[in-house]
């Protein structure tokens, strides 16, 4: 796997066919079938720092800046990202300091100073999981929190078919691989939830909470006949982990 190639790969993908991959996957949602009205991971986050790591759009930071955070900042491997991040934060009347670097880079956020840093669904295009923990473990206070969601592991090994679920992948295979898409591909590795939960204790975090359940409300309301929704009764889909800085 070499880093410059999967930057230049994903990035490219997100400056020209981004949006996409958006709904599901910023706040109040976490992922498929899982959100924040539920789960209630952050609490008040009234007059907190919050840095968002990979914030795309910025409609998870507007969530955030809706509810009187004191701070947005967002970072973003992707310039048309931030742009679009940008134009939608000032037509919410909202502003954030947004950066444009891979999250594995040291590029000038502060160390020690948020009180909350997060991300949904991003943490997993990192090429560097452990250098990326500690990094994030650099921006936040003593006992600031780190919150993040990712597609379970289990979900990408198993498919649908014929009304049952097969498996297509080893659950412990992290190899990198291509994804073609419509007009443009990305490189992903799907990892172990044990290589998670590892990393982040080695960057000085302890694991608070972690929700794979799905909503079955979410599920009724999205059209239970689907796929997606069929594997989500059955298996976790998506995965949040809620991390205090020690």
């Amino acid at each position: 796997m070499d880093k410059q190639s999967v930057y230049g790969t994903n990035s490219f993908y997100w400056d020209t066919k981004g949006n996409d991959f958006l709904g599901a996957i910023v706040l109040p949602y976490y992922g498929a079938f899982v959100s924040e009205e539920k789960c209630r991971l952050f609490g008040d986050v009234s007059g907190k720092k919050m840095l968002e790591i990979g914030c795309g759009n910025g409609q998870s930071l507007q969530y955030q800046g809706e509810r009187k955070a004191s701070e947005l900042w967002g970072m973003d491997i992707s310039e048309k990202q931030l742009e679009k991040a940008a134009q939608h934060l000032k037509a919410c009347g909202l502003s954030a300091k947004l950066i444009c670097s891979p999250m594995e880079e040291e590029c000038g956020v502060p160390a020690d100073y948020f009180d909350f840093v997060y991300s949904i669904y991003a943490i997993g295009w990192t090429t560097d999981l452990e250098g990326t923990f500690c990094r994030i473990a650099s921006y936040l206070k003593k006992d600031g929190v780190f919150i993040f969601s990712w597609s379970h592991p289990i979900h990408k090994c198993v498919v649908a078919e014929n009304d049952m679920l097969a498996f297509k992948k080893s659950y412990f295979d992290e190899s990198w691989y291509s994804v073609p898409l419509d007009e443009g591909e990305l490189t992903l590795s799907d990892r172990k939830l044990s290589t998670y939960v590892n990393a982040l204790a080695k960057a000085g975090f302890v694991i608070e909470q972690m929700i794979e359940q799905s909503d079955d409300d979410i599920i009724q309301s999205r059209g239970e006949n689907s796929d997606l929704a069929k594997k989500a009764k059955m298996l976790p889909v998506t995965f949040v982990i809620k991390a205090r800085k020690l």
